[in-house]
């Protein structure tokens, strides 16, 4: 068996800020860190409000203060969550509020590119393959519609009873470039579970970006060099 590490946790704290952004003390650490667990699952599998999951929220990021919690979502289709008038999240942030017992500011915006996301593709793949779907035929429309996207380079992964087959099995597609170890690429990650009549197929999908800082991928770095050849002095 090869180790292999979480490429958000191997990014985190390098070239990926962190999805909970507040202090804490050791006795009062894990209590916190459980409130976020909870509100991440109320929001993502809410009991009553079905088109939360249509919605397409691709993270949920928290920050804290003396006086209330932040929670910022971002979302492809916000309408789903707002509401006519703003009136589903007021609905939503009252529900948090009783839910942890503290003051919610709740914050939703809006996701630019879903193809570009990791998660929100992942999730789109899962969805595709509970209305029983050819997965092979999914994963081929998800790599070419990130591509056109503008992706740098994309790779999907399926592990499970795939077609109905008796034995597991894990298949993967690639496209483009994904350097996994190199920090510098701007590396998205996403992994979800389709629930299937067959069990549960697991999915992930990795999304190259790009590179942070400059937009220039080296192709061109020979052709930027200084000469080796010592210049010629020209006399007049």
């Amino acid at each position: 068996m090869g180790q292999k590490v979480n490429p958000i946790a191997f990014r985190t704290g390098v070239t990926r800020g962190w999805s909970s952004r507040w202090y804490a003390s050791k006795k009062d650490f894990a209590a916190l860190l459980v409130e976020d667990r909870k509100l991440r699952n109320f929001i993502k599998n809410h009991p009553k409000k079905s088109q939360y999951r249509s919605a397409g929220i691709d993270r949920i990021e928290i920050e804290r203060t003396r006086d209330e919690v932040r929670v910022m979502m971002f979302v492809a289709r916000p309408g789903l969550i707002i509401g006519k008038k703003g009136q589903e999240i007021e609905i939503l942030q009252a529900e948090l509020q009783n839910l942890i017992g503290r003051r919610i500011n709740l914050k939703v915006e809006e996701v630019g590119r879903p193809e570009l996301q990791a998660q929100l593709v992942a999730e789109d793949i899962a969805q595709q393959l509970a209305k029983r779907s050819s997965f092979r035929r999914t994963m081929k429309r998800s790599l070419e519609q990130t591509m056109d996207a503008g992706a740098k380079g994309i790779k999907i992964q399926m592990a499970g009873r795939l077609g109905g087959a008796e034995m597991a099995r894990r298949e993967k597609q690639i496209a483009g470039s994904i350097p996994l170890s190199t920090l510098q690429a701007k590396i998205d990650y996403g992994f979800t579970e389709a629930m299937t009549p067959q069990g549960h197929i697991g999915i992930q999908v990795w999304i190259n970006q790009g590179t942070y800082g400059d937009d220039t991928d080296g192709v061109d770095a020979q052709a930027g060099q200084a000469s080796k050849k010592p210049k010629r002095s020209h006399k007049r």
